[in-house]
């Protein structure tokens, strides 16, 4: 059974990850209160801002952006999403 989390994200009831995403404070509190959901929306996310800034994966430089970007898309202002946003559909 997967560990349920009340997604600060998407505002509701959801699988939460089932690790912790970085080691520190921020990684703590994505584990309690993201889901897996929002967790993938993230990293295409952050996919497009690796690009944007065109940063190496790993560099102290794209952890720092990494860091920054996450508490923003997570925890900041406006990181819930509009009442009507609709999910683009899989593919395939």
């Amino acid at each position: 059974m997967a560990r349920m989390v009340k997604c600060v994200k998407l505002q509701r009831e959801l699988p939460g990850l089932e690790f912790k995403p970085f080691p520190n404070d921020l990684g703590q509190r994505i584990y309690e209160s993201v889901s897996q959901e929002a967790w993938k929306m993230w990293l295409e996310h952050f996919k497009m801002i690796m690009n944007e800034y065109r940063l190496a994966g790993g560099s102290e430089q794209a952890n720092q952006i990494l860091f920054d970007q996450a508490e923003k898309y997570f925890f900041g202002e406006g990181a819930a999403l509009p009442p009507d946003y609709k999910p683009p559909q899989a593919k395939g």
